[in-house]
């Protein structure tokens, strides 16, 4: 099968911890580029958490960002596609927050607007994990009075932060609060000392943005190659033409892989990109 698009998940793919992209990878995405393939970041980082990397690729296709919840271009910052609550649905979400006591940070579509979410005014959240969070990414909120008194705009996924047991508790509160309304994942970056529970409306998932935009290009599924190392790959590694997991990726991930390459610290990406190429000769 001859493969005509290359989705890349950041963290544990392209980078570790360092946040730096090695020569090895950096020229072997160059030489895909060249090859004819497109190629697309999709990552459960923040819009401008990403788009430096999508700038020191060269990479002028869209940027997939927070898990597939918001899609932009890195040249004009215009929004492709960005998930969208209901106001009843991001209201009781926060509520069941509130209620199991866990801070939470709301994502909207502000990129040009200076800040990235949006977290209630407090005299400390007394969540450590949480406070880790907005210590490393100072600048990067706004302060909201009080959510449930008045919504923010346009809120397109929201997160909160705790150890792994705790996260994967919420994730199971929130499902039973709201059946069928939500997608969640719980992950970690060791960038950070907690895990995430990442919080989107229903149907919202990396698989589903690179679909939007691979329909754009008149791209089938099975022309798809996905790479990725963790949970919120999942979707698009199972549904990909060729799902590759990175060898650092959890079981669960690699279960579900039609391919298992070579772990980030050992540019295991070098080794897909190679073989995609020898499929473009």
């Amino acid at each position: 099968m001859g493969y005509r698009l290359l989705v890349l998940d950041i963290d544990g793919t392209i980078v570790s911890t360092v946040d730096e992209v090695s020569p090895a990878v950096r020229e072997a995405i160059s030489r895909a580029a060249e090859g004819g393939l497109e190629i697309v970041l999709a990552t459960g980082r923040r819009y401008s958490r990403a788009l430096p990397f999508a700038e020191a690729l060269r990479l002028g296709t869209p940027l997939i960002t927070s898990s597939g919840a918001l899609t932009k271009t890195p040249d004009k910052h215009q929004t492709i596609l960005r998930a969208q609550f209901s106001e009843e649905v991001l209201r009781k979400v926060l509520v069941v927050l509130r209620d199991l006591g866990f801070p939470a940070a709301v994502l909207g579509d502000t990129f040009t607007e200076g800040f990235d979410y949006y977290i209630e005014r407090s005299d400390g959240y007394r969540n450590m994990f949480f406070e880790d969070y907005l210590k490393k990414n100072a600048g990067s909120e706004k302060i909201w009075d009080d959510f449930l008194a008045d919504l923010p705009p346009d809120i397109f996924a929201t997160f909160t932060v705790g150890t792994e047991e705790e996260m994967k508790w919420v994730e199971r509160e929130l499902h039973a609060a709201l059946p069928g309304c939500l997608t969640t994942n719980v992950l970690r970056t060791l960038r950070y000392q907690g895990f995430f529970c990442e919080i989107m409306p229903s149907g919202t998932s990396k698989w589903s943005a690179v679909c939007h935009v691979a329909a754009q290009w008149g791209i089938a599924k099975e022309e798809i190659c996905a790479v990725g190392d963790d949970v919120n790959d999942i979707s698009m590694i199972c549904e990909a033409g060729l799902g590759v997991a990175m060898g650092n990726a959890p079981e669960e991930v690699k279960e579900v892989a039609h391919w298992v390459a070579p772990s980030q610290e050992e540019d295991g990406l070098v080794a897909v990109i190679e073989r995609l190429l020898e499929n473009l000769v």
